[in-house]
């Protein structure tokens, strides 16, 4: 424990963000410098607890107050060394973690927790900067080889483990960059794309190879993956909640996915216009947002920066309370009201609200009518029941409908089929507990196999994978999978 004082001498802080009146004129990200005695500082507040509950928040169980105590005895090599031990991109998680450890942080019990993520950011970016991130090829190559299929944090955090323990990996990606949502869905102002490029050029440099533009199953058959002595499929829940209501195929009506990965193309520097493809703008337009989660608060930031007239979100489910409810008690994660930097920039939300219809002009939506509902506990214990409210129909203008519900599971119609893979009642790749699939040899991982998650999970997720597979190619494994947190506590 660096400070057995320092959780009352300091205060939670973190960096500061440029105005919202410059940051929206730009896709770059936008936190101001947070000085290294700032950081310090912020270390300082963890309590090295008994029972570091911190731990169990995260999937990853990353090793949190070891590192918050070298931190603050400016130690950050060292620091560096703790943090990566069980995770793979600290850079991508220091941006895009929705941060369960510190909701399960001691101290969250009555104060605010530490600022964990932000410490993790600034860990992983002080070794950049020092030189201390360098490629590790493994000494020894097994002769056995490994194909990952998606390029998202699972496939990326298997194939760097995989090729650890020294198998030839082969990463495939049917779009034309590197890093499934990381590239194409998160948006540029959320984590700039030369994050991925910097780590990309590491992994290349310890020997994974790396396609784009292999559709597997469609490029190259099921067959060509037979010269592999293991396959592992993280190939994410990439198939989008609809909405089939009147009007749903009108022009202006679009999933998020469609949205927003144009724009990162555009920020890479593609001509869309070239590429054929006629690029969907906010600019100028009433839009609304339909669904209340991170892929829909990124909608809003996304079209704040396309300059649109009105920006409006609706969630479904009733407003939740800004604090932890009673039967979400610590260290739990709380469903309770986030405002997220996209939020912040102006928006107005709307809960509990169901849209009926979307309603057209010259076959183009120009309005939707919703209706209020509310949600009534069911006598015999089970989910609450859906009522709508009568009377409290009501037409907004719409000018670009943006659908960010969640998504309902992987596409099942190519490899997935093709490989004659059972999947669950949600629709999910089935696995044993090894993250084998019921086709020997054939693995699976991520949102894929567990559905829509978080970014922790998905990289937990590709650890243990490789984990059983190297076991599964060698008879047994010492690849790590988690630190010490094996129960986490967010699932």
């Amino acid at each position: 424990m660096g400070k057995p004082t320092g959780f009352k001498e300091f205060t939670r802080q973190l960096p500061k963000k440029k105005a919202v009146e410059e940051r929206v004129k730009n896709h770059q990200e936008f936190y101001l410098e947070f000085k290294k005695e700032e950081i310090v500082q912020q270390a300082a507040r963890c309590m090295n607890c008994g029972i570091p509950t911190c731990h169990a928040g995260c999937p990853l169980g990353n090793i949190i107050p070891d590192w918050n105590d070298l931190v603050y005895k400016h130690e950050w090599q060292a620091a560096f060394m703790e943090l990566s031990s069980t995770n793979n991109f600290p850079e991508f998680t220091g941006r895009l973690c929705p941060a369960p450890c510190e909701e399960a942080c001691v101290l969250g019990i009555n104060e605010d927790p530490v600022t964990i993520e932000e410490i993790e950011k600034q860990i992983i970016e002080r070794a950049f900067k020092e030189g201390w991130v360098i490629p590790e090829p493994p000494k020894v190559r097994t002769g056995k080889s490994v194909a990952v299929i998606g390029s998202g944090p699972t496939g990326l955090a298997a194939a760097q483990q995989l090729n650890r323990a020294g198998h030839a990996v082969t990463v495939y990606e049917r779009a034309d960059r590197i890093g499934g949502l990381l590239r194409y869905g998160i948006p540029e102002f959320k984590m700039e794309k030369k994050i991925i490029d910097r780590r990309l050029d590491i992994l290349i440099a310890e020997g994974i190879s790396f396609c784009t533009n292999v559709n597997v199953g469609e490029t190259i058959s099921k067959d060509d993956l037979s010269q592999f002595d293991a396959v592992l499929l993280c190939i994410g829940a990439t198939v989008g909640r609809d909405l089939p209501i009147p009007g749903r195929n009108l022009d202006g009506v679009h999933f998020a996915m469609d949205f927003l990965p144009q724009q990162n193309k555009v920020n890479e520097g593609d001509d869309l216009a070239q590429l054929g493809i006629d690029q969907i703008l906010a600019t100028g337009k009433d839009v609304i947002v339909i669904g209340g989660g991170d892929t829909g608060s990124d909608c809003i930031g996304t079209s704040h920066r396309q300059d649109a007239k009105s920006v409006t979100n609706f969630e479904l489910l009733p407003e939740p309370p800004l604090g932890r409810p009673a039967h979400q008690p610590w260290p739990f994660w709380p469903m309770r009201l986030r405002t997220s930097s996209s939020h912040a920039e102006g928006v107005e939300r709307k809960f509990g609200i169901l849209t009926k219809q979307f309603i057209e002009k010259d076959g183009k939506v120009v309005k939707l009518q919703t209706i209020n509902v509310t949600f009534e506990r069911s006598e015999n214990g089970g989910p609450p029941a859906m009522k709508e409210v009568q009377g409290s129909e009501k037409d907004w203008n719409a000018d670009l409908v943006l659908l960010a519900m969640g998504f309902m599971g992987p596409e099942t119609n190519g490899i997935v089929y093709q490989l004659g893979l059972e999947t669950d009642p949600r629709s999910n790749i089935k696995c044993d507990t090894s993250y084998m699939t019921n086709v020997d040899g054939i693995f699976a991982a991520g949102d894929g196999r567990r559905g829509q998650s978080l970014i922790v999970w998905a990289i937990s997720e590709g650890r243990e994978a490789a984990h059983s597979i190297d076991r599964y190619l060698e008879g047994s494994s010492q690849l790590a999978t988690k630190g010490v947190g094996d129960l986490p506590l967010i699932r």
